[in-house]
């Protein structure tokens, strides 16, 4: 009777070491996935980083002015002033449109005639 006692304890001792095996082998396959995960949200950031600071060198008042100028004859930039705005008197609203549902109802009275002269005509 020990000896199935210690067969079955030492079968339990077996089957939770191959689960804490594999438990830690699961768990170390998690945090080097996590740490690569980290790595490219690292070097994304650092690309960021960089192109805002492109753009933001791309993007500088004196550089654009010098473009402006070298393109003036075929872009025709000017600076905006106060004059390149209109008034409110100005726009042209859209005219409503043409209301329809009074000719519908010319021509649904006109179908509604039609329909009781046909029921007149087969209802006794």
């Amino acid at each position: 009777m020990r000896s199935l006692l210690y067969l079955c304890t030492a079968l339990g001792v077996i089957a939770l070491a191959a689960w804490a095996y594999r438990e830690n082998h699961m768990t170390q396959q998690a945090m080097n996935t996590q740490s690569a995960l980290e790595r490219e949200i690292a070097a994304l950031n650092e690309a960021l980083s960089i192109q805002r600071a492109e753009w933001a060198y791309l993007n500088r008042p004196d550089r654009l002015r010098e473009l402006v100028d070298l393109n003036f004859e075929r872009l025709k930039l000017v600076p905006i002033t106060g004059m390149h705005f209109g008034e409110i008197g100005q726009v042209a609203y859209p005219m409503p449109a043409a209301r329809s549902d009074v000719f519908d109802t010319i021509e649904l009275s006109g179908e509604i005639e039609q329909l009781s002269a046909f029921a007149e005509e087969v209802l006794p």
